[in-house]
């Protein structure tokens, strides 16, 4: 089968990790991806995928959101007609050219789907943010037009739902991690930075993240010289930041870091990776850290919630975060076995449910059903 992805390559977020892992792994299963993106000279090459790309023209983009020019429309839809896929499957952007994809894909006659990454907070919530709002309402009408809408949770399934989605244009396929990959080992970073107790919190620095519940909490606690906090990350709030918490607190910043196996290194060295956001998807780095055996804290926004449950990691109110760490940063500082038993479980969870080969195997089956209710209803894939 021949996909045609839309995604991004640069910065550095979740949904740049989500089109690099899925085409790779698409790649691996026999699939043709052609992989149409935003970036061009800043990406590294050896971690993306060998297949045909192209650039689409661009006037901004950030971890958030991507302006394209005037010329991308016509970049698209040209490189589709070329490429003949059998289908286009869009990792949104939060893009202008993400509402144009259907009236593109339907001049054409291919399949589209795409897989909607826009964060939300917890089960029964109202969308409050202006974020939030914004893009759940802009995003609704649209994504009618959408062959499937991937999602991660049955809780964003319920949310587009009240904007008027209706159930049967969505697909609840959770994010997987490469648990090969993705796994407990040895690690030399205690050692580096010479700590007993290692706690990370990996992710950008921004307002929706919360990290500064978090940094409050770790001051507060006055934790032993010997245990260390990781900020692994930046973003907009690292410099406001920065200067009221830093090592003489044991909060080290280590900024943002490029290179996988680095970061892979980091997780195995940590006792507990720790996520304070007021909104999220599915958080691809809580993942990883579940599957590197990490014992995991982490907000109940998002699906973040459904991932933990029923003991596979704590639960932190959202609005409660640095009075909830006070408590439990002293805890699992003290109490190794706490920890090592959380990341068991932690790991296990996510060889249950949210392995990438689950992902696939579910995209794959997702693909099929698509193409065939198109040859069903008499919509053949377009001829050139």
């Amino acid at each position: 089968m021949h996909i045609a992805w839309i995604g991004k390559k640069s910065p550095f977020c979740g949904n740049v990790t989500y089109s690099r892992e899925v085409t790779n792994a698409l790649l691996d299963r026999g699939h043709q991806v052609s992989f149409l993106h935003f970036a061009q000279e800043e990406s590294d090459p050896h971690n993306w995928p060998d297949c045909p790309e192209v650039t689409l023209p661009f006037l901004y983009k950030s971890q958030v959101y991507t302006i394209p020019s005037l010329k991308a429309t016509k970049v698209l839809t040209e490189s589709l007609r070329q490429l003949k896929p059998d289908l286009v499957h869009a990792s949104l952007t939060l893009s202008p050219l993400d509402f144009l994809l259907p009236e593109i894909c339907a001049e054409l006659n291919l399949p589209l789907i795409a897989t909607f990454h826009t964060p939300f907070s917890s089960k029964g919530a109202k969308l409050k943010s202006g974020t939030q709002l914004l893009a759940y309402q802009l995003y609704a009408p649209f994504l009618v037009n959408y062959d499937r809408v991937i999602i991660f949770s049955q809780v964003q399934r319920d949310l587009l739902a009240r904007l008027g989605v209706p159930a049967e244009n969505v697909a609840v396929i959770p994010n997987g991690v490469d648990v090969q990959k993705y796994s407990p080992g040895p690690s030399k970073i205690k050692a580096e930075l010479k700590a007993e107790r290692l706690f990370v919190y990996q992710g950008r620095l921004a307002t929706e993240k919360n990290v500064e519940a978090l940094l409050r909490a770790w001051k507060q606690s006055e934790m032993q010289p010997g245990s260390k906090l990781l900020v692994v990350g930046d973003g907009p709030l690292t410099p406001a930041l920065k200067p009221f918490y830093g090592p003489e607190y044991g909060i080290l910043w280590m900024g943002f870091v490029a290179d996988e196996n680095r970061r892979l290194e980091i997780l195995r060295g940590c006792d507990a990776f720790i996520l304070p956001s007021l909104v999220e998807g599915l958080s691809i780095s809580l993942l990883e850290a579940m599957a590197c055996g990490l014992a995991c804290l982490a907000t109940n926004v998002g699906a973040d919630g459904e991932v933990l449950e029923n003991g596979a990691g704590i639960l932190l109110n959202p609005r409660r975060v640095t009075s909830q760490l006070s408590t439990l940063l002293p805890l699992f500082q003290d109490h190794p076995e706490l920890t090592t038993l959380l990341g068991q479980k932690a790991r296990k969870r996510v060889l249950e449910r949210y392995t990438l080969s689950r992902n696939i195997t579910q995209l794959e089956r997702l693909y099929n059903q698509v193409l065939e209710q198109r040859q069903s209803s008499g919509v053949m894939s377009y001829k050139f």
